[in-house]
């Protein structure tokens, strides 16, 4: 069957990639999503194993919608008898994107009255109490074409489990984790980054070099699907269970001036199951030093919009650019949202790419060679 597997905009190579080492078939990618064909019951390793997608759907269906009409037929063409039963829950939501049917309620309105009356059809029944199995139905409309999908994971990916609450500018786990893939962590080369906050970027390049699922302590919807057995979902764990590496010499630094940031990202790492490879301290990351190591940097510096004004960033980012040049041979990653962190900075990165930190438009900074 078919997948589609969501991410944020920028994460389409790091997620497709990811999904190609899976061993599943890619069949398109797009801004924001890539889909795939991999069996039903992978749905429990997708779901436990992807470190950079939003969600997992079941693509139930395609098709061209330039009316309401149209709307209305594709979506009740297709089999939801073979998911949703005459007690079940099945409420619609979605996007339009560059679509005539451009408003969304009324999309989901018209999804709603197809469904049912597909339903109807195969059950005799009228009316439909809800009370059952929750499948939550997305739609996706883009250019005309609609996509109509059942989402498997439930709360996002990015929602690991092991922050208990929020640092006051967080990232999203799955965006932490593609700037650690990003910076190539090595077990030889020291990762440390000094605007720790809550910990999520160090948290998940060690998850990663642990070989740690990230989804391997939290639950998802399709759990509670009787179409996939728990067996299916103990096997899964299991699986990504024996592949964790214990043995691994990879060390991540996690510091903060801040020593509420500290104590919320050493309970975050004993609750993501990483802090025997961490360490975790208070410094100012202006005071930091090579101690003699290799080492990289990664780091989501204050943007001047949640944390500090815009000129306290800047202020932050001059003395960013003299201090850091004092790291030797350190690789340096720096996320902000500021178009002019490398004049700030006094340095032109290597290279630039552009990411998004929720709706936040970012750019990832990259110095390879720092001197």
């Amino acid at each position: 069957m078919e997948y589609v597997a969501t991410c944020l905009f920028g994460l389409e190579s790091l997620l497709g990639a990811e999904i190609d080492e899976m061993g599943y078939k890619r069949t398109e990618t797009m801004d924001g999503r890539v889909s795939f064909e991999a069996d039903i019951n992978d749905v429990c390793k997708l779901n436990i194993n992807l470190r950079y997608a939003e969600r997992v759907y079941f693509k139930i269906g395609e098709f061209e919608a330039l009316t309401f009409d149209d709307l209305f037929e594709g979506t009740k063409a297709l089999e939801w008898e073979r998911w949703i039963g005459k007690n079940d829950e099945f409420p619609v939501r979605g996007h339009s994107i560059k679509s005539g049917l451009f408003s969304v309620p009324d999309c989901q309105k018209i999804i709603k009255k197809a469904v049912v009356s597909r339903l109807s059809s195969k059950y005799g029944v009228q009316w439909f109490e809800e009370r059952g199995v929750k499948y939550q139905i997305d739609f996706f409309l883009f250019k005309n074409r609609a996509t109509l999908m059942i989402d498997t994971s439930g709360v996002p990916l990015h929602k690991r489990g092991y922050r208990p609450k929020t640092a006051e500018a967080p990232l999203r786990e799955t965006l932490a984790c593609a700037l650690a893939k990003i910076a190539r962590p090595r077990e030889d080369v020291l990762f440390w980054d000094p605007f720790c906050g809550s910990g999520t970027i160090a948290i998940e390049a060690t998850m990663m070099m642990l070989n740690r699922a990230p989804g391997l302590d939290r639950a998802f919807i399709s759990q509670t699907f009787p179409q996939i057995s728990a067996d299916k979902w103990k096997d899964a764990r299991d699986e990504a269970r024996s592949k964790i590496i214990t043995d691994s010499n990879f060390e991540a630094y996690a510091s903060d001036i801040n020593p509420d940031a500290v104590a919320l990202a050493t309970e975050c790492a004993k609750h993501a199951g990483v802090y025997g490879n961490m360490k975790i301290f208070e410094k100012n990351a202006l005071k930091i030093d090579t101690m003699g190591r290799r080492g990289t940097v990664v780091c989501n510096p204050p943007y001047g919009e949640r944390l500090l004004t815009l000129k306290e960033a800047e202020e932050l980012y001059r003395n960013m650019g003299k201090h850091f040049k004092s790291l030797d041979r350190w690789q340096i990653y720096v996320i902000t949202s500021h178009e002019e962190f490398s004049r700030l900075y006094g340095r032109r990165p290597d290279k630039v790419r552009k990411l998004y930190n929720g709706m936040i438009p970012c750019y990832f900074y990259q110095f390879f060679k720092n001197n």
